[in-house]
């Protein structure tokens, strides 16, 4: 990522906090539009997170070894799973399960640990706004 891209990042995110420092629009889904999470349900949080890349739900991986991905900073960060509109949730990966979108299975879009039941992160840059 270029560094004109991050910096509009950052600057476009002050118009998705509210006041009380939560999500001031819908979080949707980049592919297909559903929402994933309404208004007012999740904090802004910086966190250094490992997502591997987005890709629509197949198949088992043939690549054994290592995963591409990203190591994303910002995300939505909700305590409850059920504040969610519509989410999907990978099988387990070691203690981690990833955050797909629910309707056309794209992902992951957002990291959930076993070890903690009341922590779930939407990437920022991995959901659209509206």
């Amino acid at each position: 990522m270029d560094n004109n891209q991050q910096s509009k990042e950052s600057t476009d995110r002050s118009d998705l906090v509210s006041e009380d420092g939560k999500n001031s629009k819908s979080v949707v889904c980049q592919r297909c539009g559903s929402k994933v999470l309404c208004p007012g349900m999740a904090v802004l949080v910086e966190k250094e997170l490992f997502l591997p890349s987005m890709r629509k739900k197949s198949g088992p991986s043939t690549t054994e070894g290592s995963v591409d991905g990203d190591t994303l900073t910002t995300h939505w960060f909700v305590q409850d799973m059920f504040d969610f509109d519509n989410v999907g949730f990978t099988k387990d990966v070691g203690k981690i399960k990833y955050l797909i979108c629910a309707d056309c299975e794209i992902g992951p879009i957002g990291w959930h640990c076993l070890d903690d039941l009341t922590s779930y992160y939407v990437a920022v840059e991995r959901v659209n706004h509206a």
